[in-house]
């Protein structure tokens, strides 16, 4: 047989193995250090997909939408002088941060005049470098609240908020720099609401993300740790010998290299999903040494050869590793056919390091082993374990006793998950995943109540003809599609060229904020001169408009409202631009980065499934590859299927929603749960190998001798991923007990449902059809 020849390969040349290895573990451990986070956007949406082409449009008009940091306080005595005067340093200390490109505060505010002469318009600042009297700035402050262009853009009357909305500069947005220019801004404005016992609130894309990024690396490194703990802690019980579980901790400790490695050789970064490899990779890489283990003891124990032993543990249980790592590898493998990169990475590098590991596995355990004293009465001891033994037994009695009565407590927990199932919703927020309390939300929330939202979405209208937008036909069109926006409570104030107009026309007639109306025709052109001439003072305008006045901009922000309200509100709000500016005049386009988000969870989700469904049929096919008879592999199959639709009824009856994190769970943990179908039938096969050996027998003396090792298998997959409930990520959290659940009930369902099934078809003679090879 192949894996006889493979064993005898692996001990008569460890020493030049055991080099091999050590040197390219080496060479993966010193690219550690260059490993990147991913400092830019992942988009959610494939590059070819009409949702991304429109937001690059987009882009290439009007620069980028997610540069844009907000701050902002609530005071109903913010001028008073002191304050003020510090609010306004504070922005030009803020100005000083490398990264910043501007700032734009109350203390910016312009008011736009006639000059005496009348023939132009002047700008000049409502607040000027020094305010010397709060009787001054009282004055001042009324003049500043006559011009509606304000308000809800840099403050509400309303709520007595104030904001600055500073932009970053879009090269240093996506490079670690963020993390420190964030950072600096937190301090500067820290220290004035310190100063004067105001809360300080921050929002805004490049905010979010840095946050996220600055969580993602902290649970990197807890995860790995904790994993660590979890497995050899539950390794020393099981084993009671370090000699034991040393090898096992250092073979799974030398897999994280290696996924870190690859990681850094591939030039990829670290996402909130590959940053779950290196734990992941620590769990799985457990079982892989215990069956191992288990087997090279059993064989010890029988008759006392050390090498003999080790030889025998890579040819019985190297084949069910091989078969096993590489379903789970399949299970990861599904995400590189989503057209999405950051889903396709973790694909690539979760399942290729998997067979990596397995590789490490088969290769090192038995080597290290091979230099190591034999093992002790003492250290084979775990194999008489008499409660896994008694669980074991238990086993095998209902499957010999109580066939009847495990098929209908199954069936019932299928119909219930069905009802379930029917229960299940979909959701996707941007903050979806991150704990409600956490200063990040309320945040955002404090925003979303008292301003509407802050996440960018944005809607370009090409009138198709030079200087089309300010047409008064077209002006007229915006202001009406302005006001129906106004009625959607999910939005902030927008802001179109109509509004820097209507803010010229208030000048035009003296700051009579009565005034603040689109201008006719005539008002206009002395309006369009002056601004035009005025290059420092027309930024707002030169940022609505492009420079041949072809195509407007109509800025909006919006609530982070999940996957369900946005689709809808992007279907009314697509309307009201068909209404306004039909397809045979305009092309108006709604984008945004928070649409892109959103459209691809609802993508995402869509996929994963097409993902899971691959996953299916590819472990389908190298359970076919096992098996010679369609029989078989269905009876290997549905077992470990019956736990996804159970942990899905779970999902439906506790309300958790499906979106990409949870989604990833069913892929995942059937990868991983038919391992134990693998190693139970692969047991079974060897049996059956033996002359004289009935199937029902082969059964019973499968199920008693790998029963033990999948015991210990899902206790240690239970609690490895169980630690994820630390995270302080809802979907990391979600992933990892519904992972633990999903696996937990699959033990039963392979240590229950397929050995009855197998003795049912036992009678049958389906059993006979079993490849030997």
């Amino acid at each position: 047989m192949i894996w006889s020849k493979i064993a005898r390969i692996i001990l008569r040349y460890r020493i030049i193995f055991l080099l091999i290895i050590t040197g390219l573990t080496a060479f993966m451990a010193l690219q550690v250090p260059r490993l990147q986070l991913d400092y830019g956007y992942s988009g959610m949406m494939p590059d070819s997909d009409s949702v991304s082409i429109k937001l690059e449009e987009f882009k290439e008009v009007f620069g980028g939408d997610a540069t844009i940091f907000l701050l902002g306080v609530q005071d109903s005595n913010f001028f008073d002088l002191d304050k003020f005067n510090d609010w306004k340093q504070l922005k030009k200390d803020l100005l000083e941060i490398d990264g910043i490109e501007t700032v734009l505060s109350i203390s910016d505010a312009i008011a736009i005049q006639k000059n005496s002469s009348g023939g132009k318009f002047e700008f000049n600042n409502i607040f000027p470098k020094e305010v010397i009297s709060q009787l001054q700035l009282d004055s001042l402050a009324q003049v500043f609240r006559g011009f509606p262009i304000y308000e809800e853009l840099l403050y509400s009357s309303q709520s007595n908020i104030y904001m600055m909305i500073l932009t970053m500069d879009s090269v240093m947005i996506n490079s670690r720099n963020r993390e420190l220019i964030v950072k600096r801004t937190q301090e500067l404005a820290g220290q004035w609401g310190d100063k004067y016992n105001r809360k300080v609130h921050f929002s805004g894309l490049p905010y979010l993300r840095s946050q996220l990024l600055i969580m993602i690396k902290a649970e990197l490194l807890k995860f790995i740790y904790l994993a660590a703990f979890v497995t050899f802690i539950l390794l020393l019980i099981f084993f009671r010998s370090l000699k034991a579980v040393i090898p096992s901790v250092l073979v799974v400790g030398m897999g994280v290299l290696w996924a870190f490695g690859t990681m850094v050789v591939l030039d990829f970064r670290v996402t909130v999903l590959t940053g779950m490899i290196p734990p992941v990779i620590i769990v799985i890489g457990i079982p892989n040494c215990v069956f191992l283990l288990n087997k090279y003891h059993q064989e010890f124990k029988k008759h006392g050869n050390k090498i003999k032993a080790l030889q025998r543990a890579i040819q019985k249980v190297g084949y069910a590793i091989f078969l096993t790592n590489l379903t789970t590898a399949a299970g990861f493998a599904t995400f590189m056919v989503i057209n999405n990169q950051m889903l396709s990475r973790f694909g690539f590098i979760a399942s290729v390091n998997i067979m990596i590991l397995f590789v490490l596995s088969v290769f090192l355990i038995p080597i290290i082993f091979s230099f190591l004293p034999p093992p002790s009465p003492r250290q084979i001891k775990h194999l008489d374990h008499k409660i896994i033994s008694r669980i074991v037994e238990i086993f095998i009695y209902l499957v010999g006793n109580q066939r009847k009565a495990i098929y209908l407590v199954f069936a019932l927990m299928l119909g219930l998950s069905v009802w379930g199932i029917s229960k299940m919703k979909t959701t996707g927020f941007i903050v979806d995943d991150i704990p409600s309390d956490h200063p990040l939300v309320v945040d955002l929330k404090f925003f979303e109540e008292h301003l509407g939202g802050v996440m960018p979405l944005e809607v370009s209208i090409d009138t198709r003809k030079p200087r089309g937008a300010l047409r008064n036909t077209t002006l007229k069109k915006v202001e009406m599609f302005q006001n129906k926006l106004a009625g959607y409570p999910e939005l902030s104030r927008s802001l179109s060229v109509v509004d820097v107009l209507k803010f010229g026309r208030q000048a035009y007639f003296k700051g009579d904020v009565s005034q603040y109306k689109l201008p006719s025709q005539q008002e206009q052109n002395f309006i369009l001169r002056s601004l035009e001439g005025s290059a420092e003072n027309s930024f707002l305008f030169r940022m609505l408009i492009d420079s041949g006045k072809q195509k407007l901009r109509v800025n909006i922000r919006v609530a982070d409202i999940g996957v369900d309200r946005m689709l809808a509100l992007k279907d009314s709000i697509q309307n009201d631009l068909d209404h306004f500016f039909p397809a045979s005049d305009y092309r108006a386009i709604l984008t945004g980065s928070s649409l892109t988000f959103t459209l691809g969870t609802h993508y995402l989700v869509r996929n994963l499934f097409v993902s899971l469904g691959l996953a299916i049929l590819l472990i389908s096919l190298f359970m076919a590859w096992m098996f010679s008879s369609s029989q078989m592999v269905l009876i290997s199959i549905f077992p470990n299927l019956l736990p996804l639709l159970i942990t899905a009824g779970i999902m439906g009856f506790f309300s958790i929603p499906i979106k990409p994190s949870t989604i990833l769970v069913f892929s995942v943990a059937f990868g991983i749960s038919v391992d134990t179908a693998i190693h139970f039938l692969a047991k079974i096969r060897q049996e059956l190998a033996c002359p004289r050996t009935l199937p029902d027998q082969a059964v019973i003396k499968a199920l008693r001798e790998v029963g033990v090792s999948i015991t210990y298998t899902v206790i240690i997959l239970f609690f490895g991923f169980g630690i994820f409930v630390a995270s302080d990520f809802g979907g990391t959290v979600a992933m990892g007990l519904l992972t633990a659940i999903t696996l937990f009930v699959a033990v039963f369902a392979n240590l229950l449902l397929v050995p009855s099934f197998l003795l049912g078809q036992a009678r049958n003679g389906a059993m006979k059809k079993v490849k030997n090879n």
